[in-house]
């Protein structure tokens, strides 16, 4: 059984054929997610969504790229709203310098505040970082976030960087990206993390791996993220999956 750690069941793209989807997910043997929501609409979706379906959890929080609309009332409702079941995470929070849709200090200063939040309310978090690495690092190292712990979310760094956010506690995940040919730094990195640390997704429906790179993602695919890492660690996929469902429990506080 394999548990997705990342995924947009909530976009716009799934309208159509959401049951379909989580049925096609099961038959490649992912039977749970975790729905990130990171605006108004879309953490409503993830919410319903855990409601309808025995294996979806929620993860929600305020994305970077969103940042200029983070307000008081958007934080009391989001607040609110972490405490509810099956909300097992506050996320994706992050910095986003590609899109940069904000300026740099006003994504950090809703990307510290929430970092605050988790630890207020015990939660781990789900980090989105792009063209932003280093920046990303210091806030989390500043913040000292070992406690709470986290995901570094569809992770594209090299081993280095791997280590020096396992260094802080943090769990790693790996999205199709660690499928692409070119993709060698990531490939390393998901040859080195610790198995205890080690999880999947595929951050759907983007991103999504070999054999469907360039198609629509979906979560039953984290099917073939598992088989690469096995792949590359030269372990059965079995064992990948189990490993990560049970981490994923373990960050999620599942029982």
């Amino acid at each position: 059984m394999i548990f997705d750690s990342h995924t947009h069941l909530n976009a716009e793209q799934f309208n159509d054929d959401i049951p379909e989807t989580v049925a096609r997910a099961k038959e490649l043997g992912v039977t749970e997610m975790a729905v990130v929501g990171f605006d108004t609409e879309t953490i409503t979706k993830s919410l319903q969504l855990n409601q309808t379906y025995e294996g979806i959890y929620s993860i929600i929080g305020w994305h970077p790229t969103e940042a200029g609309s983070y307000t008081k009332e958007i934080e009391t409702d989001l607040i609110e709203k972490l405490t509810l079941p099956k909300v097992v995470a506050l996320g994706e929070i992050g910095l986003d310098y590609y899109w940069m849709e904000d300026p740099k200090e006003v994504q950090a200063k809703v990307f510290q505040r929430q970092i605050a939040i988790a630890k207020e309310m015990n939660l781990p978090i789900s980090i989105h970082t792009r063209d932003a690495i280093e920046d990303t690092y210091k806030i989390l190292k500043e913040a000292d976030i070992r406690e709470i712990g986290g995901i570094m979310h569809s992770f594209s760094g090299s081993d280095d960087w791997a280590k020096r956010f396992l260094d802080l506690g943090m769990h790693i995940s790996f999205s199709g990206v660690v499928s692409f040919k070119k993709a060698t730094d990531v490939q390393a990195a998901a040859k080195i993390v610790p198995l205890d640390k080690l999880l999947v997704e595929t951050d759907a429906p983007y991103l999504a791996p070999v054999p469907y790179r360039g198609k629509r993602n979906e979560p039953g695919y984290t099917r073939y993220v598992v088989e690469k890492i096995a792949e590359l660690r030269n372990l059965p996929w079995e064992e990948v999956a189990e490993i990560t469902r049970n981490n994923a429990h373990q960050l999620f506080r599942i029982d």
